[in-house]
């Protein structure tokens, strides 16, 4: 299942630099997929007696939920990752182990990122929403819009400004580690050994009863509920094992331009190219000081190498994401109706059509690449250069932010529209 696959990272300190918390993913996904970055105002529920849509199923509605700035994947409710008003980012992986995957409609692993980053203030408490709603609903379901069949159990990451927690699951059954600091990643195998800082009250039970494990030797999660040797895995050839180096190469050093670089990593598998390729990428800054904004910086465009970080922060009056939002049909989507994806509708937004065709100059044209590449580069510095003014002066000039993201993606629009014309 290597092939199908995400790569999350948090960094806390000591690892990094300036006492903060550096989140960052990853999306690998089909490569004709279209991701979209999108933003959700809070908001309140009066009526809790209706039911919430999610991809599949509905679900019970709360009362109350917080805006969320969410990328994924254009055809779905939920999210590859995402981040709230709260300083919570979420990013899920596919696993899988000795537990069968069911192809049962339930909750997709991203409907689960979405509800935790609406319903939780703090890492902690995600994990509980998460847990919660696998217990009640279940995950299942097709994550793929189109004819093949693809399912999967989940892994998360959650960080806030004060910790992290890993959770990982084999169908209904999980298990949690508390990352208090240095370095964590996830990838598309069960990471979490014995350190278990919380669990399903069943888990080893159920285990027992499967004969995965014998009750006596200490109680391995990833080793009893998949196929993987844990003292091998940090060792491994696989992009865990890659990660893991590649955290640890830059710990004590890492800013938020080192995980960017990290996701940018092509010989490590991290950025991934083919079938499955890096469909979108995410890093957040999270200052442990909360007086500091949080800063969470969106691709929504294929492969980070060759796209540009924007920055997003939570403010009143959010201007609406237009250009990295895909469109809507109603009623007429494929994926509310019965057979699912009978046919695939065009979701390109403005920003990945324009990206696309800067795709191919930069493949076939060299010098008119390196111009744009360039010119990406430096939109991408200027950027970095304000967001760290603004970390560095508790300034914030609120009339500019709610434009902040917008502004950025027209920005790169316009890199792209003045070399695909020429």
């Amino acid at each position: 299942m290597e092939p199908r696959s995400c790569d999350t990272f948090v960094a806390l300190p000591p690892a990094t630099v300036k006492n903060r918390i550096i989140f960052g993913k990853n999306s690998d996904r089909l490569c004709d997929e279209v991701q979209e970055v999108v933003y959700f105002p809070a908001a309140v529920h009066d009526n809790l007696r209706g039911h919430l849509k999610c991809t599949y199923i509905e679900i019970d509605q709360v009362r109350e939920t917080y805006a969320v700035v969410l990328s994924r994947p254009a055809w779905l409710w939920g999210a590859e990752m995402g981040a709230n008003e709260h300083g919570v980012c979420i990013g899920n992986e596919a696993v899988w182990g000795r537990e069968e995957v069911c192809d049962k409609e339930a909750l997709l692993g991203m409907d689960l990122v979405r509800l935790g980053l609406e319903r939780a203030d703090t890492a902690e408490k995600a994990l509980d929403v998460i847990v919660d709603l696998l217990e009640k609903y279940g995950q299942g379901g097709n994550c793929s819009e189109g004819g093949m069949a693809f399912s999967y159990h989940n892994s998360f990451l959650i960080a806030d400004r004060n910790e992290a927690w890993i959770l990982e699951t084999a169908g209904k059954y999980w298990a949690a580690e508390k990352v208090h600091e240095g370095v964590r990643n996830i990838s598309n195998q069960l990471s979490i050994t014995t350190k278990i800082d919380r669990e399903h009250p069943d888990m080893r039970n159920y285990a027992k009863q499967k004969g995965w494990w014998d009750g006596k030797k200490e109680f391995d999660f990833a080793a009893t509920y998949s196929y993987i040797d844990t003292t091998k895995m940090t060792v491994s050839p696989g992009r865990y094992c890659e990660g893991y180096k590649l955290l640890n190469k830059h710990k004590g050093n890492i800013t938020f331009e080192t995980m960017m670089e990290i996701l940018r990593d092509k010989p490590s598998g991290i950025n991934m190219e083919g079938e499955f390729l890096t469909t979108a990428s995410m890093v957040s800054i999270l200052p442990q000081d909360s007086n500091l904004p949080c800063i969470h910086f969106f691709t929504g465009t294929p492969d980070p190498e060759r796209s540009v970080f924007k920055p997003f922060i939570f403010v009143p009056n959010i201007s609406q994401l237009l250009d990295t939002s895909s469109p809507t049909f109603e009623l007429e989507d494929p994926v509310k109706k019965k057979p699912h994806f009978k046919i695939k509708p065009d979701r390109r937004h403005p920003l990945y059509q324009e990206h696309q065709q800067a795709l191919e100059i930069i493949d076939n044209k060299e010098e008119r690449a390196k111009t744009m590449l360039d010119n990406m580069k430096k939109l991408e510095k200027e950027l970095f250069k304000e967001m760290e003014s603004i970390l560095q002066n508790k300034h914030l000039d609120v009339d500019k932010i709610v434009n902040l993201f917008p502004q950025c993606a027209k920005n790169e629009i316009r890199i792209y529209k003045s070399n695909n014309s020429s």
